[in-house]
């Protein structure tokens, strides 16, 4: 442990008690005694009387040392339950540190501080009420009609205060009282507060792990010194937190969610849920601000899931990207219709139907392909079971049983509803679609080496085409919002309706933004989800993700990017590399994307409803 207190020279207090490993060996003096001769008979006779005399009081210290051992030792044996306290107490018990948690580049997350626990052994106290009431004026949260009784009646060791602060310290040392005992404690401390709380989680007054890694590492923390690093960025961190607790707070939303992942290696380089919680005071925080909405929150996403059904269309290679589908007529299955807010007065190509996020288009694809291609594709990529991550708090989707993932389950869920996921799932789901097809296993840990590339789930050039249809919807689509100058952004924005009961409300609604960058070679995949966002004067009164998720994902890229050593990119620079990035999608599919002519943004009418 160390101490409070500098390595400079200080001057021993006598009174201080023997705290080792917390205050060094305070309370303890040397000097020098100069040693003299006996100068006549009468004075070496007094040597001598003196001498026996010692030896005297030195049995009678003996016997009486022997006797209190002995006396203790039976009043220890008579109480089964005393014996850990007492050795606890008598302030020579070993504290075991806990290791600190690190961000990816050593920045310090979480860390444990040498603190002081005050005892009581009541059977030592002479006067219960004086000392109840001394320590009642230092310590004011205690009780002191409580501690009067308890000195009275209980005849044993009773813990009154842990992690007291020095000031405390000093003033109930200073009172002299007998009976009382101080012990050597830790506690831990999160330099980020908030900030990193959904992702470290915290400890209990015992420093044991009861959340976050905190809880999922607790054994390696306790027993190994070295410390843990994580995958985290705290830069990146603070700007993901400080984006979404801004939007949250502009729209009125209820709260939200973020993510940041590398999509080759899976490190997560920021996870925030808010509302949050300071975690030096979890056992004061409300229940919705421990949930944790981007691993333990599951949502049906809306048209961001449209990205799975575009993709599961291209690998298949029974629909061309530049085949067009009837998007004219709305569909009526099981009693309900499959509409778009936004009405198209012509058939729409694949990349048509995914830029401008058709419902009835994504609909008719996933009815061309069938019930089974959908759940296996779905499943290849970990849409439809439990993910892993190294925190307890994971949320598994709920899905369609088989008697009811029929013809109407199919084509809600191409576009995002009747399943639903969490943002976990989401981002590590879309990783393969965008790094050329290889699965990634998301992880908060970070390792010496790069994890091995995982097996393949989809084509290449089913990956080329997805990376240039999500520049595309940024471009021209649903995302414009999303653009930052000097980086080629990618994504897709969905805006579900919420399940109230049985019904969906056309009030309430899930938006978000999954963002990638740079498209042309994406390294990083931004994820922002905001719950039941309100429309705004800024947002000329729309609440679609297009307008409220997009815009927060974009200017976490315009923050970031540089930190990340991704400098922005000259406009005609950006030109060139656009052309080739869009090259898999074919000439004639790029140049049939116009502008709405009649509304400049299709943010605004972004269609992900269904009723």
């Amino acid at each position: 442990m160390k101490s409070w207190r500098g390595s400079g020279r200080r001057k021993a207090s006598l009174n201080q008690p023997l705290l080792p490993g917390l205050f060094g060996n305070l309370g303890t003096t040397s000097s020098r005694v100069k040693k003299s001769h006996p100068s006549s008979p009468a004075e070496a006779a007094l040597h001598l009387a003196r001498s026996r005399l010692s030896l005297v009081l030195l049995g009678f210290s003996l016997f009486f040392i022997i006797a209190s051992a002995r006396l203790t030792f039976l009043a220890i044996d008579n109480d089964p339950h005393e014996p850990s306290v007492i050795q606890a107490a008598s302030g020579y018990a070993p504290i075991i540190a806990r290791a600190d948690i690190l961000d990816r580049n050593g920045s310090l997350l979480a860390t444990s501080l040498p603190t002081v626990m005050l005892m009581a052994n009541t059977r030592n106290i002479i006067d219960a009420k004086e000392a109840a009431h001394k320590l009642a004026s230092a310590l004011p949260d205690l009780d002191e009609e409580k501690l009067s009784h308890n000195f009275a009646r209980l005849k044993r060791y009773i813990v009154l205060k842990r992690h007291l602060t020095p000031r405390q310290y000093y003033a109930i040392n200073k009172m002299g009282i007998a009976g009382l005992e101080f012990v050597p404690d830790e506690s831990r401390i999160y330099p980020a507060g908030n900030v990193t709380a959904h992702v470290l989680g915290y400890t209990d007054i015992d420093n044991i792990g009861i959340a976050g890694l905190e809880k999922t590492l607790n054994e390696k923390l306790m027993e190994n010194p070295e410390p843990v690093t994580t995958t985290l960025d705290i830069r990146l961190q603070t700007i993901l937190h400080r984006e979404l607790q801004k939007a949250i707070e502009e729209l009125e939303a209820l709260g939200g969610a973020g993510l940041i992942m590398d999509v080759h290696t899976g490190e997560i380089l920021s996870l925030v849920s808010l509302p949050d919680f300071d975690p030096q005071k979890a056992g004061k925080a409300k229940d919705k601000e421990l949930f944790n909405q981007a691993t333990l929150g599951v949502y049906e996403m809306g048209s961001t899931f449209k990205i799975f059904n575009t993709a599961m269309a291209l690998d298949s290679g029974l629909i061309h990207v530049a085949e067009k589908i009837d998007t004219l007529r709305t569909i009526e299955i099981g009693g309900k219709k499959i509409r778009d807010l936004h009405a198209f007065t012509h058939w729409l190509n694949l990349a048509e139907i995914f830029v401008e996020s058709s419902n009835i288009g994504s609909a008719r694809i996933a009815e061309k392909l069938g019930t089974e291609k959908q759940k296996s594709f779905l499943q290849s990529l970990g849409l439809t079971k439990k993910p892993h991550l190294e925190i307890p708090e994971i949320g598994g989707p709920l899905v369609p049983s088989d008697p009811h993932w029929g013809k109407t389950a199919t084509m809600t869920i191409s576009f995002g509803h009747g399943i639903a996921v969490s943002a976990l799932q989401i981002v590590a789901a879309t990783a393969p679609l965008i790094n050329d097809g290889y699965q990634v296993q998301p992880t908060l840990i970070k390792t010496a080496t790069p994890p091995k590339k995982g097996k393949r789930l989809v084509k290449k050039r089913t990956s080329d085409q997805m990376r240039a249809l999500m520049r595309l919807a940024v471009k021209y689509g649903t995302a414009k919002k999303a653009e930052v100058p000097g980086y080629l952004v990618g994504g897709k924005t969905g805006t579900a309706d919420k399940l109230l009961g049985k019904k969906y409300s056309k009030t309430e609604r899930i938006s978000s933004f999954l963002g990638v960058f740079p498209t042309t070679a994406p390294r990083y995949i931004v994820f922002a989800l905001l719950d039941n966002p309100k429309g705004t004067a800024k947002t000329y009164g729309h609440a679609t993700a297009g307008w409220t998720a997009a815009p927060v994902v974009g200017k976490i890229v315009s923050q970031i990017g540089p930190l990340l050593n991704l400098p922005p990119t000259e406009l005609d620079v950006m030109e060139a590399i656009e052309r080739r990035l869009t090259r898999p999608l074919g000439r004639q599919v790029v140049d049939g994307f116009k502008l709405n002519s009649e509304v400049n943004d299709y943010a605004s009418v972004e269609s992900n409803s269904t009723h």
